[in-house]
């Protein structure tokens, strides 16, 4: 969560409420959110140093406004850039890609080609185990019970289908064009 707030702040400085509207708004789309979590990657951002909080007066209240400070664009730049090595990919997939505006236009093909890239990992491990558990032989017993699980299973792979559908057309999108051959 600290990786998204880091890029929203980018956008501009935010107090805890405005970064929750905006969670709210769109974000928790793809990415759930409390007020009570989005305040601790708050508090973690600031013993990093990724952040810096002023505070001011508004109509008799105390407002915090929160804003990057160079390491924290840093730390936002450097987990744009890595490689998606674990967790929730489609989560940390789509947090990547609400923020790619924000990234020079050539960095943005190699992020989009490694979670093209992750997504075609994901889905043929998938594959594999669909087939494995398709194999087995079930007591009757446990059919109905499989049922269900193997239509779990089902939807994981059209998920990741689709996503490595959507990214790869978004990454070829993005690629710079090919300048044309001279003719012979």
């Amino acid at each position: 969560m600290g990786n998204v707030i880091l890029g929203l702040l980018i956008i501009s400085p935010a107090t805890l409420y405005a970064l929750n509207k905006l969670f709210e708004q769109g974000i928790s789309l793809f990415y759930s959110a409390s007020l009570g979590s989005i305040r601790s990657a708050l508090t973690v951002l600031l013993d990093r140093a990724h952040v810096t909080v002023a505070e001011s007066v508004d109509n008799g209240r105390t407002k915090k406004t929160y804003a990057i400070t160079d390491a924290g664009r840093a730390a936002f730049i450097e987990w744009m850039l890595a490689p998606i090595a674990s967790g929730n990919l489609e989560t940390i997939a789509l947090s990547k890609l609400y923020l790619l505006g924000l990234l020079p236009a050539d960095a943005r093909a190699g992020i989009l080609e490694d979670i093209t890239a992750r997504t075609a990992r994901d889905l043929a491990q998938l594959e594999q185990l669909a087939v494995m558990l398709d194999s087995m032989e079930l007591p009757a017993e446990y059919r109905e019970i499989f049922r269900y699980q193997r239509l779990t299973l089902e939807y994981g792979l059209m998920s990741h289908r689709a996503g490595r559908e959507f990214f790869a057309r978004v990454s070829a999108e993005e690629a710079p064009p090919t300048p044309p051959t001279a003719p012979r």
